[in-house]
């Protein structure tokens, strides 16, 4: 093993400390090929501008978390990566110009660097033909291709030549689907929808084959099927078994939130909790049971935490209204149909007795409180300053979807302006990321004493593939608060 992979380390035990290293995948040419009568089942809601997002968003994203995560890779050669001549290299993977961060980990250069491996590539290549229907000369001809451009093609379905020879998997870019990191285990996910199938397959594949991960191999969770599931009536979501990483929050070091959406199933859950509980990993679950709509998705669309004391949420979700008709929202929805949660903990020391929660808020408060000592009390920020209907229209684009890249201070959409208000009126700064940027190059602003910031990102194109930056990141390492 290396020196650098004997050094490499995998620990998350909340979602504020201070980020060290992620996972990320920048937007690739697949995202460009998504067509309107594939588009809904690709999971987006719309075709998206490729150059706007790469260019005018993504990169953004990029810069921020070398200046907090690995500054000596950008800091004095800002004005060079932005320069014409620089052809963007410092943002594509496998280009010999690309950042090639330690910290900032890009998916496709841990997916070239494994199918060097002759014998790890033959198997991927089978695999991945299997589940795409590919002939036997493709699966020949794709084993023979070379590593870097192998990956690429994994990824976008695209030969060298343009021709695709299957779907591409657009939602890559949502790294936190993927997996969770739990103290010092990973829980893999177990997708839900068609679409993301062949992306779960390869990152069992790196986590399991890639020197980086080597130490942890026996520290990667896979969740089962149900008994016989084979034998059990067809697709009902009755008897799945579905778990996605936007579902799982890490909140304290022996605290984990599951969600059961409309991409986790209950199965799943109880599966997860199984497997968290036999290994040793955490003392305590809490399943949080929100509506299976497309609105929310995942758990981390409706809820993340910013402080140790202080979380931005859909009202809706936190306290799940009565009924009543003479609320706005009310004239839209049927009664039966308005957002109910519940909240449950399980403890590995008494899992037969568990623990209800009035409301969410109530959960929240406990884990602030409780699991992490707060000194101070409780602060709830509102969505869309907890205003109808900008409420319900912000959390669509990621008002709650924020990433803490140190304790408080995250990474939000500029286009939530409501929920905004409600950070600068809770005692946050607020910051548009291209002046924050000049600002961390210059000196004027260190990364390290950063407190209580709202950092806003371009946000036209990215919020329309239906995630925010807590989506888009997969944190590996976090210091302890």
């Amino acid at each position: 093993m290396s020196e650098q992979n004997q050094n490499f380390k995998v620990s998350v035990n909340t979602e504020i400390g201070r980020l060290r290293k992620l996972l990320i995948h920048s937007p690739d040419s697949g995202l460009g090929k998504v067509v309107p009568s594939k588009a809904q089942d690709w999971l987006f809601e719309d075709i998206v501008h490729l150059d706007t997002i790469r260019k005018g968003e993504y990169d953004y994203y990029i810069k921020l978390l070398m200046y907090f995560l690995d500054p000596e890779k950008i800091k004095g050669k800002l004005a060079t990566i932005d320069s014409e001549a620089s052809d963007r290299n410092f943002y594509k993977p496998n280009h010999p110009d690309f950042h090639n961060s330690k910290s900032v980990i890009e998916i496709q250069n841990l997916l070239s660097e494994m199918l060097e491996n002759e014998s790890i590539r033959k198997k991927l290549v089978a695999a991945v033909c299997a589940i795409e229907g590919c002939t036997y000369k493709v699966q020949l001809e794709l084993t023979n291709t070379d590593p870097k451009q192998l990956a690429e093609i994994f990824i976008s379905g695209t030969l060298a030549n343009d021709t695709m020879i299957f779907a591409p998997i657009p939602n890559l870019i949502f790294t936190r689907d993927l997996g969770t990191t739990i103290n010092n285990y990973i829980l893999l996910n177990k997708p839900a929808k068609k679409a993301r199938v062949r992306e779960t397959l390869l990152m069992r594949y790196i986590f399991f084959n890639h020197p980086l991960f080597e130490a942890y191999r026996n520290n990667i969770l896979e969740i089962p099927d149900v008994t016989m599931h084979f034998l059990r009536p067809g697709d009902e979501p009755a008897f799945s078994t579905t778990l996605e990483g936007g579902d799982v929050m890490m909140v304290s070091p022996n605290h984990v939130l599951i969600g059961c959406s409309e991409r986790t199933s209950e199965h799943g859950a109880n599966e997860a909790i199984k497997l968290l509980f036999d290994q040793d990993v955490v003392e305590k679950v809490t399943v949080v049971k929100i509506p299976s709509k497309r609105d929310y998705m995942h758990l981390d669309t409706v809820f993340t935490q910013v402080k140790r004391n202080t979380w931005v949420i859909l009202n809706s979700i936190a306290h799940s209204p009565k009924y009543n008709p003479y609320e706005p929202i009310n004239f839209l929805k049927e009664p039966e149909k308005l957002e109910a949660t519940t909240a449950i903990q399980f403890t590995k020391a008494n899992p037969q007795e568990p623990k209800h929660f009035e409301h969410v808020e109530a959960l929240l408060n406990d884990i602030s409180q409780n699991d992490l000592k707060s000194t101070g009390p409780t602060k709830i920020i509102y969505s869309g300053n907890n205003q109808f209907p900008y409420d319900s229209r912000e959390q669509w684009t990621d008002s709650c979807n924020l990433l803490a890249i140190k304790e408080g201070v995250v990474l939000g959409y500029d286009r939530n302006d409501k929920t905004v208000e409600a950070f600068k009126a809770a005692g946050f700064n607020v910051v548009d990321v291209k002046d924050l940027i000049q600002d961390l190059e210059s000196g004027k602003v260190n990364a390290e004493t950063i407190t209580d910031t709202l950092i806003l990102m371009p946000s036209a194109e990215l919020s329309r593939a239906r995630g925010g930056f807590h989506c888009m990141s997969l944190p590996i390492f976090r210091d302890s608060l």
